[in-house]
């Protein structure tokens, strides 16, 4: 009897650490991704120049916003 509560404590454990680790883990990723976008004015700039556009500010505050609204959904 004893080892039947010692491999069910062993298994509930296990399954709380796999939860805890993955909420831990995600939001430590938001924030990072928060503090540290993975598109720029800069970049979302080279893009449009390689696309062959000449990109007005306008429209990189324009596409900066739409991603940003996107992000935040």
């Amino acid at each position: 009897m004893g080892t039947i509560w010692v491999v069910l404590i062993a298994v509930l454990a296990l399954i709380a650490g796999v939860a805890l680790g993955f909420f831990i883990a995600r939001k430590y990723m938001m924030n990072y991704l928060k503090k540290n976008p993975p598109i720029n004015e800069q970049m979302l700039r080279t893009m449009m120049m390689q696309m062959g556009q000449k990109p007005s500010q306008k429209k990189i505050n324009q596409m900066m916003r739409a991603m940003n609204n996107q992000q935040t959904k």
